[in-house]
């Protein structure tokens, strides 16, 4: 009898026993299921996702600069002569008037902003300056602009910057007066901004370009390239407008 219940608690033993086994390789496994949960997924997208390349700006800028510190950016409207270095040189704005990218006196200067604005084009309104020039060069084909196909055609500028490049649509072309834009507006203030682009917006010149329609509001960042509207020395200035729709970087 005794001999019969030995037998009976064996089994019982190794009955509990091999169900412990069981249950623990099963809590084993959920453990391990969990612990590699999405573990596919991670791999499959190392399989199939490339690296996405930096955008490539088409500027060699540490040349750029090897030859002047000063330059920082590059403005280029498609289809026409505006193709050129952006400087800026702190506590001297005039200095490019009448200097040329590798500092030699000259008629033509170069084009630039003035240090009233960042080199970032991350504030409100970014002004860019440029000489009238005769033979075609510098900001003269900025007056292009008062002939509404033309305005109507070349509604894109690009500024590159080292690592990126800033995608401009112009929507306005027009003459005004000789006042300084960074000292008569302050544009960091929204309400400034939003009076100013609406001022521009109700133009009702017969020879300025204006598109009413463009989304430009308080918030957005434009750049203005101004220009003499005559001989250098006039109290007329010709200003095309454009607003930032998309960044590449």
């Amino acid at each position: 009898m005794k001999s019969r219940k030995k037998y009976i608690y064996l089994i019982l033993s190794i009955v509990l026993l091999m169900l412990g086994l069981v249950l623990g390789a099963t809590a084993v496994h959920k453990y391990l299921r969990e612990k590699n949960a999405g573990r596919q997924y991670e791999e499959l997208a190392e399989d199939v996702q490339k690296d996405v390349p930096a955008v490539q700006v088409p500027i060699d800028f540490s040349a750029l600069q090897e030859r002047n510190p000063d330059a920082y950016a590059w403005i280029t409207i498609p289809d026409t002569a505006v193709n050129y270095p952006v400087l800026q040189r702190t506590g001297d704005n005039g200095y490019y008037l009448t200097h040329d990218l590798d500092g030699k006196e000259s008629l033509e200067g170069a084009i630039y902003t003035e240090d009233y604005n960042t080199t970032t084009f991350e504030d409100p309104n970014t002004v860019l300056y440029g000489h009238n020039m005769k033979n075609g060069s510098m900001f003269r084909g900025l007056h292009d602009y008062s002939d509404r196909v033309f305005f109507d055609s070349h509604r894109e500028i690009l500024i590159y910057l080292p690592d990126s490049i800033l995608h401009y649509q112009v929507f306005a072309a027009y003459e005004y007066d000789d006042r300084h834009l960074m000292q008569s507006f302050d544009f960091s203030n929204p309400d400034v901004m939003e009076n100013y682009v609406s001022t521009i917006l109700s133009i009702k010149s017969m020879d300025a370009n204006i598109d009413r329609e463009a989304a430009v509001n308080r918030d957005s960042k434009i750049i203005t390239l101004s220009t003499c509207k005559g001989n250098p020395g006039t109290d007329r200035r010709y200003l095309v407008q454009a607003v930032l729709v998309s960044i590449e970087k």
